[in-house]
């Protein structure tokens, strides 16, 4: 036997220092310092300027706290959406902001302030705003380095702060265009309350939370019933979970269709008494007023109670509840629950205050902005707070009183239901009615519209409802059911609730005629005071300078000087009009001559289809007849790995901070754009390794690039398409293929279908198929040799390609890919979308040559796992005599292929010897360790 040489140092093994061992947490804040040194945001906005734009608005976030997962997801997504229209050509600037004004921010220095033991209202105001600022300012920094840390390119030097001078004169500029063109008014109406807080708060600002209220059943005698005089005595009976509410009762209501029984109670602690009942609830209210049976006494419809009046159960105490009660028809009552008949406080539900205002009952304001009555209140006066569950439990003193004046029939603490919460103290709201700023959504507007609809302005003025919705269905929405969404809140909303009663935010620069309490539009007051907040900011707006504002034609005397703040909804709402059309953004500037919605692009959580996407529609189409956006994207929330909602008290978040100092920001970028965003998804410790195992595939799929081509150079590169294998032209058509699919997931914003394309590609089509089968010519052909020519060819071609496509997804490594290839050069985020080689080949013929190579794997692995052979390189195969045409041991790495009778694939183990540098088995080969004739040539040109 001849004596075994070691061949290994004649292989063309790869070569790259690029490792396969990540290190992100350790490498990413290297690579970001050097693009901060190369202003490398800058240098993209260079390199892109003129070209056509893509805009997307950032949604400002708000300035309160670290960075959570929901921010991660959310600014990996817009990063995502900027970088690949970037990467298509487009100059595609990307602007981030922060919600500064607000009671988040003013409720956490007045937690300071509760520490100290200081009283915030004892502040100056001026000094109270500029903790509040730099509360702000604090946050805004923080999150700005955590946010730069995922790798989100973005102008971060030049951010846009709705606290900002100019900002804040902006939004009041805004504010005033709604005041002169009618779109404004101030009016009572309930409206949902802090009482925590001290403030109106918007329907944005609410979250729903189950919890367990007293529920009452309260007697009012009825004193005069004209179409059915024997039913005086009878009490009517109310049902309510708000005991809170009765001391402001001002009518009952009925259904005019439902039928009403009156009763007369057996046992119990009222038995003989004669109560009136709906029908379908008597048998539920006669066991919670503890009674064991009734008689029935008559029956009518609701509509014979018109023109019926009640006694108020606490009638005794003369003045305001002397008053009868009046009896009001209302469709809005149901059998549903209770008693059929609704006690009616126009201060603290909708329907209460529509239907008593019809009938010429108004509101009293006995609850004050802290949840307690007025102190002159004739009942309770001074006491509160109504949200306590104390006051209105059975032995409160609301229970206690009725009892005891004999109004209260049942009582007890055990009603479970959701009810309104303020997302940011968690403390129940109320509804209650005060004078506030509102903009109606039913008036005609003034605006001239170019948008659709508008055709039709004259016929059918539009309204601001009408054009938010005209808007919406011109809009594109991501997913579609958002459109849904967001035209059902539309369509039902109330009028919006512009004032809040808070110290940090935008004024309401208004002035209100003491006399005839119409407020000022007069455009050179406006002007001054959009001068005066640009030059100083919102503390601008003082009484001390009221007159500086009115000027020569008006005395500070004759006016009030609106002292509430504007609802940060507005705030928000109005960033496209002081970020993408001041032009204080040059970046941001439309060509001359473009005519549509400043943004392509609004992109946040499907939250805000009642919170931003609205506001900003709302305000838009006042303003400007149109959506300030083209298209709105939206996503679900992160939940844990077992899909419950993260909360501080579950113990259950993850913060994306720890995230990336544990795997790094490129495996949380992965992660966020595998998920369907679309809708709610999980993120946990199973999941990101999972994630993991992902990110190490596309590594090692560029670092055997890197390694495959190391040493490559023009003079080796096959430059006609048409002289390459035929395997090498169908992986370009695979890799043609896939630029189609990620082209469309860019347009569709679908990133999900992108990422998994991309890897599926490198995993299936490269590492397991075409890496697999050339790696031979690569290792063992001569370095001139046609075929590993045409292979290193076509892999300086997919490093091309694939490191653009992921480079918008894997930033960091993209990078570290590049500059591993391309030390010192300039960074792959400046480069291009791709431009591929055209090649054609028989796609059905190749799909049937690997599924036939699937057979003959799934055929040798047995055979594997039996040691009966070592590898496919010792099998002998055979194959269907109808198999396509093909160097099938080259495709299938086996020893040799022949062609059978049957359609069966059977394997055998080679009888050729195995060459010792090739490791492959052939006929050619005399002994094991010999060289097969190839690799004696090749080796033979190293001597």
């Amino acid at each position: 036997m001849t004596e075994q040489r070691d061949y290994r140092s004649t292989v063309f093994l790869p070569k790259t220092d690029f490792p396969m061992k990540a290190g992100l947490p350790q490498k990413e804040p290297g690579i970001l310092a050097r693009w901060q040194e190369i202003d490398l945001y800058r240098r993209l906005r260079d390199a892109r300027a003129g070209r056509e734009k893509f805009i997307l608005h950032d949604g400002p976030p708000y300035a309160n706290g670290d960075m959570h997962i929901g921010h991660a997801l959310n600014h990996i997504l817009k990063d995502m959406v900027v970088r690949t229209q970037s990467l298509l050509g487009k100059d595609a600037p990307y602007v981030p902001g922060w919600d500064c004004h607000g009671l988040p921010i003013e409720w956490k220095v007045e937690e300071e302030y509760r520490k100290k033991k200081k009283n915030k209202d004892e502040v100056p105001p001026r000094e109270f705003r500029a903790e509040c600022r730099a509360y702000a300012r604090k946050w805004v920094d923080i999150q700005r380095d955590q946010l730069k840390r995922l790798g989100i390119n973005a102008d971060w030097d030049n951010p846009y702060l709705t606290m900002d001078f100019a900002a804040e004169a902006t939004i009041v500029g805004e504010l005033l265009k709604f005041a002169t063109t009618g779109l404004l008014y101030r009016g009572a109406k309930p409206v949902m309350w802090s009482p925590v807080e001290k403030t109106a708060l918007a329907e944005a600002e609410v979250e729903y939370e189950d919890i367990t209220s007293t529920q009452i059943d309260v007697a009012f005698e009825l004193v005069d019933v004209p179409d059915t005089p024997e039913l005086a005595g009878v009490k009517a009976v109310i049902w309510t979970t708000t005991p809170w509410t009765i001391p402001v009762n001002q009518a009952l209501a009925y259904g005019p269709a439902i039928d009403y029984h009156a009763i007369e109670m057996k046992g119990g602690d009222h038995a003989g008494e004669k109560f009136l009942i709906a029908e379908p609830l008597i048998e539920d209210f006669v066991k919670r007023a503890g009674g064991n049976g009734f008689k029935v006494l008559m029956w009518m419809k609701g509509a014979a109670l018109e023109g019926a009046t009640a006694r108020h159960p606490m009638h005794h105490l003369g003045g305001f509840y002397a008053t009868p009660r009046p009896l009001l028809s209302g469709e809005f009552v149901t059998t549903d629950s209770g008693t059929g008949l609704v006690h009616m406080a126009p201060d603290h539900g909708e329907d209460d205050f529509l239907l008593c205002r019809s009938h010429g009952i108004e509101p009293v304001f006995a609850v004050e902005g802290d949840g307690k009555y007025r102190a002159e209140w004739g009942w309770l006066g001074g006491e509160g707070s109504v949200i306590n569950p104390k006051f209105n439990a059975p032995d409160g003193p609301i229970c206690t009183a009725l009892r005891e004046a004999g109004g209260l029939i049942a009582a007890s603490a055990d009603f479970r239901h959701s009810y309104p919460h303020s997302w940011r103290s968690k403390a129940k709201v109320i509804y209650r009615c005060t004078p506030q700023w509102f903009v109606p959504m039913d008036k005609e507007l003034s605006v001239k519209r170019t948008g659709p609809g508008s055709e039709f302005d004259d016929l059918f003025p539009p309204t601001l409802r009408t054009a938010a919705k005209d808007a919406i269905g011109a809009t594109r929405f991501v997913p579609e059911k958002g459109r849904n969404r967001i035209g059902a809140m539309v369509e039902g909303r109330p009028d919006w609730v512009l004032s809040r009663q808070r110290a940090w935010g935008v004024p309401i620069t208004l002035f209100v005629d003491r006399r005839t309490q119409a407020f000022l539009t007069d455009p050179a007051v406006n002007a001054r005071i959009i001068a005066a907040i640009n030059e100083e900011g919102v503390d601008a707006w003082s009484d001390e300078r009221a007159q500086e504002f009115l000027g020569n034609d008006y005395s500070a005397d004759d006016f009030e000087r609106v002292t509430d703040i504007l609802d940060v909804w507005f705030d928000s709402g109005s960033t496209h009009a002081f970020v993408l059309e001041s032009g204080r953004w040059p970046d941001l500037v439309r060509p001359e001559g473009y005519e549509g919605p400043p943004a392509d692009l609004y992109l946040e959580g499907s939250d805000q289809h009642r919170g931003w996407f609205q506001s900003s529609l709302l305000e838009s189409c006042a303003t400007r007849g149109h959506a300030p956006y083209k298209a709105v994207l939206t996503h679900g929330f992160t939940m844990d790995a077992k899909g419950m909602k993260m909360s501080k008290s579950l113990g259950n978040t993850i913060s994306p901070i720890d995230l990336m100092r544990d795997y790094g920001a490129d495996i949380l970028r992965l992660w966020a754009l595998s998920v369907d965003f679309t809708e709610d998804h999980r993120i946990g410790k199973e999941i990101l390794a999972g994630v993991a195992d992902q990110y190490r595939k596309l590594r090692n799929t560029f670092r055997y690039l890197l390694g495959a081509l190391d040493g490559f150079t023009e003079d080796e590169r096959v430059a006609d398409v048409a002289n390459l294998p035929e395997l090498e032209r169908y992986v370009l058509v695979l890799l043609e293929r896939l630029d189609g699919t990620l082209r469309q997931a860019v347009a569709d914003f679908d990133f999900n279908t992108y990422v998994r394309a991309l890897t599926e590609f490198c995993n299936e089509d490269l590492s397991a198929f075409f890496f697999d089968i050339r790696k031979d010519s690569l290792y063992c052909d001569a370095s001139g040799d046609a075929t590993r020519r045409a292979y290193r060819t076509v892999l300086d071609t997919l490093f091309h390609a694939l490191i653009r496509y992921a480079a918008p997804v894997l930033v960091f490594t993209a990078e570290e890919v590049w500059q591993s290839r391309f030390t010192g050069s300039d960074s792959v985020h400046l480069t291009e979308w791709p431009v591929l080689p055209a090649s054609v080949v028989d796609e059905d013929r190749w799909a049937a040559l690997r599924a036939l190579r699937q057979q003959v794997n799934e055929a040798i692995e047995p055979l594997r796992r039996e040691k009966v052979l070592g590898s496919g390189l010792e099998a002998t195969v055979s194959v269907p005599a109808n198999a396509p045409d093909a160097d099938l041991a080259e495709l299938f790495i086996t020893a040799t292929v022949v062609r059978g009778h049957g359609d069966a694939v059977t394997v055998t183990r080679t009888t050729d010897h195995k060459c010792g540098r090739c490791w492959r088995h052939l006929p050619d080969v005399v002994e094991d360790g010999a060289l097969c004739g190839r690799c004696t040539a090749v080796v033979e040109t190293q001597a």
